[in-house]
């Protein structure tokens, strides 16, 4: 229960009014060690609750230790994308409903520059942002990092695949009077997330939560061998037409993303979709339509993607595989969210077939075929290329080959010592 956390009722309130009555794995996990003041680097599956698992130890702090004068931002919460951003900030200011005193504000990309100076001129207790957009505030001198004291970093792994260290680093130490800083990642593995770590957390409680099964939800994934692009469209608007209550399509292009819309279109079924450097109006006009089940369809890339959290998505489908099995984990992630059963389908042709057995390894876990009446493949499936094998003696001469140019290196900078 929420109370045994010893939470304000206010916020217990508030978290009731959002429908929940126990907490999560993370949240269980993580709150008890931010209330105690610790740095925080935490792993956790999307849809288990990592947000609130942030938000409400920094709402109580905020409650124990109340703004005594008129300041800037107190806790600041770092996002790698528009989206996740303005998640984050709604979930905010509904644990905010009975803390009226607590203002929240959310600053990205894609947003006018007066929008943004009119929120920073307010006194703010939480800004959530994204990096890029925020160092450019401080560059200007229209954001000011001395009143910081909490420093939040939500999906850093992304952060890192985005290019976004270098900038979230020069932001930490703007605020590096700072009293407490939390990572939280989708895994903790790698030694970029190692890096980003040392960097930012000063002997952090390390928290990965294994959530239950109520927690993990159910997906159930398979695949669809396809001959060739005409066969996998048709394996496509077969399965949107039949089966789906509401999917994320996923190709790998904005090129294949506009062929595939019209190609949809043309065949009757009304799609939305996101592309990479889409102006944030239309962005948000597309995902409210998703959201409300006005468009039940989104066709995405990978990049336009990233962060987002929609209740109640039934499929995801593969039209394009991933480059890794990292990136497969994390589309799939969209469905199947706090307990609920998501299907992932992914539609394979012969030059797919060899990040099929990656992911197996990856997941721990077999893709089954399955085939649709009527577009049964006329192909066997494609095996794998087999990786050469490299000869002892081959091996012998690279390795020789490699001692003597480390040799010449040792000798060469011994010359320019004497020098």
């Amino acid at each position: 229960m929420f109370e045994q956390l010893e939470l304000d009722d206010d916020l217990i309130h508030a978290v009731a009014d959002m429908g929940y009555t126990e907490p999560t794995s993370i949240q269980s996990l993580v709150i008890p060690e931010a209330m105690a003041g610790k740095d925080i680097l935490a792993s956790a599956p999307t849809g288990t609750g990592k947000t609130a698992a942030f938000l409400l130890p920094v709402c109580q702090f905020l409650l124990d230790y109340p703004r005594r004068q008129p300041g800037a931002t107190r806790v600041l919460i770092l996002s790698p994308t528009r989206e996740l951003a303005l998640q984050i900030f709604e979930q905010a200011k509904a644990l905010c409903k009975y803390l009226p005193h607590i203002n929240c504000g959310v600053i990205t990309g894609g947003i006018n520059y007066g929008t943004d100076r009119d929120l920073l001129e307010k006194n703010l207790d939480i800004l959530v942002a994204t990096p890029g957009r925020l160092f450019e505030h401080i560059e200007k001198e229209s954001f000011d990092c001395r009143d910081i004291e909490c420093l939040i970093l939500d999906e850093a792994d992304r952060m890192l695949d985005m290019g976004f260290s270098a900038v979230v680093n020069q932001i930490a130490a703007e605020a590096r009077w700072r009293k407490q800083s939390m990572l939280f990642s989708a895994t903790l593995e790698g030694t970029g997330i190692a890096r980003f770590a040392d960097d930012l957390l000063d002997e952090p409680a390390r928290i990965e939560a294994q959530p239950s099964r109520k927690e993990q939800g159910k997906i159930h994934q398979w695949i669809h061998l396809a001959d060739d692009a005409n066969h996998k469209l048709a394996l496509l608007t077969h399965i949107l037409s039949e089966q789906v209550e509401s999917a994320i399509v996923f190709v790998k292009t904005r090129e294949r993303l506009n062929t595939l819309v019209g190609q949809l279109n043309s065949a009757g079924i009304q799609c939305c979709w996101l592309q990479g450097e889409m102006p944030q109006d239309k962005r948000n006009t597309t995902m409210q339509k998703f959201r409300d089940g006005e468009v039940k369809i989104l066709v995405a890339t990978d990049v336009a993607a990233r962060g987002i959290d929609v209740d109640n998505i039934s499929h995801v489908i593969n039209y394009d595989m991933p480059r890794t099995a990292d990136v497969y984990v994390h589309r799939i992630g969209r469905t199947g969210r706090a307990g609920n059963k998501g299907t992932a389908i992914s539609l394979v042709e012969a030059h797919d077939i060899a990040i099929v057995p990656k992911i197996e390894r990856y997941t721990e876990q077999v893709l089954k075929r399955r085939v649709i009446d009527g577009l049964r493949p006329k192909n066997k499936e494609a095996r794998p290329p087999k990786k050469k094998k490299v000869s002892t003696k081959t091996k012998k001469a690279l390795l020789k080959a490699k001692r003597a140019n480390a040799n010449k290196k040792k000798k060469s900078k011994g010359r320019g010592k004497k020098a």
